[in-house]
């Protein structure tokens, strides 16, 4: 007899297809609806939770601004050794003149000023005033030339220089608009190429920031500038016949009796902190694109041309604030936990209809807005309030001995004890309402007393609750920053106060996100080492 399975060959389905075939299409098609219907939630964290987060991340640690806005300086920096040169020669104020020329038109200066301004106090101020006047100098070879021929100054001329005969027939009968692209003139980056580069960020800049026409515009001063040192170079404008020859000839004859600029003491002329080593050396510091700045400064270090240290003792704040928002947050839950489990017990053991009116209590905060809770607690606790009036009423104190319990850390910890305890109590409640009363019931009658009852068997069934109250008490006051920032005065803040003071104020938001990411990684570690001692398996919610 002969094997069967030999000539029968694979099973096939209905459809005539091997029976995997279809059963691998079949659990294809199950998995393509199951991931469709979760699709929208997946999208929905991505965008707002896993996005902001990674945002935050790369916010911590980018430091393109430096580069984008100097990029000449800082190539030219990094031929400079500041060890054996304390300020930079010529060339890299000659970087600098360029870079800050095209940055205050775009009028992006300042954001930098404001940038560096975190990591040496000044230099914002230094920045907004060499915008205002690097302008100036470059004027000085705008008049020589225009002194020299009146067509170095007429935008019309320029444009026919330098552009493509195509596009100056184009850009010339545009009346209205930015007009066409423009279009270099073939070879003229080889001729003159620092007027090249000069015009070009004109002709970009007028196009795309005023929507104007480069043709009809008058050309910026610095393109002066670049030809006067593109003449006293290496231009190669002997062999060119083209539009505007003799005047560049004419020029190239003439510029070695122009009014030169020695721009590293005109920048000193500007502001004489351009001399300062700190400066200079600062911008050389945090020129690369990444920064591990703003983490050091986050924990009170600061990066120097010298390396790493310390910072002073009147800067040196977050560490302080890192363990104030810890110890605070930890009190706040203990102090939840104490409050929150006898109420939780009341409640569970109660009759279903008067836990059920306790129960609105404990859920009528919610109804609250948090600014009335807070400010209400102002008026309780400061030194002229309730409290404080009861109790010299009362006789408990006398009126120069009111207590100060407002602006500092114990007002925090009341106010935000009071708000955090329902998300403690309800925890508790979920998980001791499954408790079956039975079970000390029968350690009683076992022989337990009513304490032992409590300690072994009813107790340590209702740690799942406590677990997942203190979770989510901690991470909620580790996070606040509204309540602080009312009654926590100086003393009483936390770290999140901080970030929300560079979000909003200071607008260091790379500061803010290394704050940022240090308090998640922080309770990331909390959370592990949670897991590791309770075990996250026994935190339950009832």
């Amino acid at each position: 007899m002969s094997d069967a399975t030999e000539t029968s060959g694979p099973m096939l389905a209905a459809d005539g297809r091997p029976l995997k075939a279809s059963l691998n299409r079949a659990l294809r098609r199950q998995k393509l609806r199951a991931l469709m219907l979760i699709a929208p939630l997946l999208i929905f964290i991505l965008v707002a939770f896993i996005a902001p987060i990674a945002d935050m991340l790369f916010r911590s640690v980018e430091n393109g601004i430096v580069e984008e806005t100097l990029p000449r300086t800082v190539e030219a920096m990094d031929e400079w050794d500041a060890d054996a040169e304390p300020v930079p020669g010529e060339e890299v104020y000659f970087a600098l003149f360029r870079d800050m020329f095209v940055a205050s038109e775009k009028k992006i200066h300042t954001r930098l000023g404001s940038r560096l301004n975190y990591e040496t106090t000044g230099i914002s101020s230094i920045f907004r005033q060499s915008g205002r006047e690097v302008e100036d100098i470059a004027e000085i070879y705008e008049d020589q030339f225009d002194d020299l021929n009146e067509n170095w100054t007429e935008e019309i001329f320029w444009a026919e220089l330098m552009g493509d005969p195509d596009w100056f027939a184009e850009a010339s009968a545009t009346e209205d608009g930015p007009g066409p692209d423009f279009v270099l003139k073939e070879g003229m980056e080889d001729r003159l190429p620092l007027t090249t580069e000069a015009y070009l960020a004109f002709a970009e800049f007028t196009q795309t920031e005023d929507e104007d026409n480069p043709a009809s515009e008058n050309v910026w001063p610095l393109v002066h500038a670049m030809l006067y040192h593109d003449l006293t170079g290496d231009a190669a404008i002997d062999g060119y016949t083209g539009f505007g020859s003799e005047e560049l000839q004419a020029a190239k004859e003439a510029v070695a009796e122009f009014e030169a600029v020695n721009y590293k003491q005109a920048f000193l002329d500007i502001d004489e902190d351009w001399g300062s080593a700190d400066v200079m050396q600062t911008i050389k510091v945090y020129s690369p694109t990444y920064t591990p700045g703003y983490f050091l400064t986050a924990v009170d270090l600061q990066l120097n041309p010298e390396g790493v240290e310390a910072q002073p003792d009147d800067q040196a704040i977050y560490l302080k604030l890192f363990w104030r928002t810890v110890w605070m947050s930890l009190t706040i839950t203990v102090a939840t936990i104490l409050l929150g489990y006898p109420v939780a017990f009341l409640l569970a053991n109660l009759p279903m209809r008067v836990s059920s009116l306790l129960m609105i209590l404990v859920l009528l905060p919610f109804w609250t807005s948090l600014l009335v809770r807070t400010s209400a607690w102002k008026v309780l606790l400061q030194q002229q309030g309730v409290i404080n009036d009861v109790l010299v009423w009362s006789g408990l104190i006398n009126e120069a001995g009111r207590l100060v319990m407002i602006n500092n850390q114990l007002g925090t910890i009341i106010a935000m004890t009071h708000i955090l305890l329902p998300f403690m109590i309800l925890p508790l409640y979920s998980v001791m309402a499954t408790i079956p009363p039975s079970f000390v019931r029968a350690a009683k009658s076992l022989g337990a007393t009513n304490v032992t009852a409590f300690r072994r068997v009813y107790f340590p069934q209702s740690v799942p609750g406590i677990g997942a109250g203190s979770i989510l008490v901690f991470i909620l006051a580790i996070g606040y920053y509204i309540t602080p920032a009312l009654v926590g005065g100086t003393t009483g803040i936390f770290i999140s106060n901080r970030i929300a003071y560079h979000i909003s104020s200071s607008l260091n938001w790379g500061l803010a996100a290394a704050l940022g990411t240090i308090l998640l990684a922080a309770v990331l570690i909390l959370y592990w080492a949670y897991d590791r001692i309770v075990g996250i398996d026994n935190v339950k919610l009832g």
